[in-house]
């Protein structure tokens, strides 16, 4: 069983695809986003070829008007460690969706229970005051205001809920949940590029997402009959094309936009991986080629 893990665009999907070629494994997508239906350019999902080589879990289950929490995911990815492991192939699991892996590692941090009055109440205002409650989060919790995306309602509305209910910040209640070992037996690789190397290939990502038509993808969403739900339209990627495509900025404008909060996101991710214990940190070099990572990781997973 191992898990890759790393920032986006640090090159964790493509060595998952080798190490599956290489040991005959199955896949297990650890992605808040790719689990939806034709989302598939914004997400980064992996090309059909591979698809279609490969069997991969945890891709394209839902509907985008559909929600998906941690726990569905949790119970997803156990039901398919278990099919796999009954097929006598190895497991491999990938991602960088930072509190899927902490779950698929550790189990399931549940906090406080929910205060329907409370939640009423921010839902409410994240329709009228809109970023004004990521600005609120980071006054009471600037640690969980740093893992959380300014775009993600969701996770925003339930900090601030706990914080409410407790009197305390959630990321004082998910330290006390610092389990040492993993669950199960799973050996931990993590892909690490220096910073201005990361930024660069996020921008050169960007750049093929719009020329390979995430535009016309996200109008095509826009198009369907049922919405997009809270969660799929406020995804990188999708919430500034929406917000070009309404006519809020300009095109340019967005593509720039999708550019810093991608590159936010990925401190956001270094952050939340500092916490994980275990972990075979791989720091890859710019002209590293994909064979010399595969040989790295073999050595780690041999070991």
């Amino acid at each position: 069983m191992v898990l890759i893990l790393g920032v986006t665009a640090s090159g964790k999907g493509q060595l998952a695809f080798s190490l599956a070629e290489s040991l005959g494994a199955e896949i297990i997508s650890v992605d808040s986003m790719k689990v939806y239906r034709r989302m598939n350019i914004g997400t980064g999902k992996p090309p059909k070829e591979a698809r279609e080589r490969f069997r991969y879990h945890l891709i394209d289950v839902v509907e985008p008007s559909d929600t998906f929490n941690v726990g569905t995911f949790l119970e997803l990815a156990n039901d398919a460690v278990e099919q796999i492991k009954r097929r006598n192939r190895p497991v491999i699991a990938v991602g960088g969706t930072a509190l899927y892996i902490k779950a698929l590692l550790y189990g399931l941090f549940e906090g406080p229970g929910t205060d329907e009055h409370i939640r009423a109440e921010l839902l409410a205002r994240a329709e009228t005051e809109g970023a004004e409650l990521y600005r609120e989060l980071v006054k009471i919790d600037p640690v969980a205001a740093e893992r959380i995306s300014p775009n993600d309602t969701k996770r925003i509305i339930r900090a601030l809920e706990v914080y409410q209910i407790s009197g305390k910040p959630i990321s004082s209640l998910q330290k006390q949940f610092n389990a040492e070992e993993p669950l199960q037996n799973w050996t931990i690789i993590g892909l690490r590029r220096e910073k201005t190397e990361e930024n660069k290939r996020i921008n050169a990502r960007v750049k093929r997402m719009i020329g390979a038509g995430l535009v016309d993808e996200v109008q095509s969403l826009l198009d369907e009959s049922k919405p997009l739900g809270q969660q799929s339209r406020c995804a990188i990627g999708y919430a500034e094309i929406i917000d070009y495509l309404c006519g809020r900025m300009t095109l340019k404008e967005a593509i720039e936009l999708i550019k810093k909060n991608t590159r936010r996101f990925a401190k956001s991710q270094r952050t939340w991986f500092r916490s994980f214990n275990n972990v075979n940190w791989l720091d890859i070099e710019p002209e590293e080629s994909a064979e010399e990572i595969l040989s790295r990781a073999r050595t780690v997973v041999e070991n």
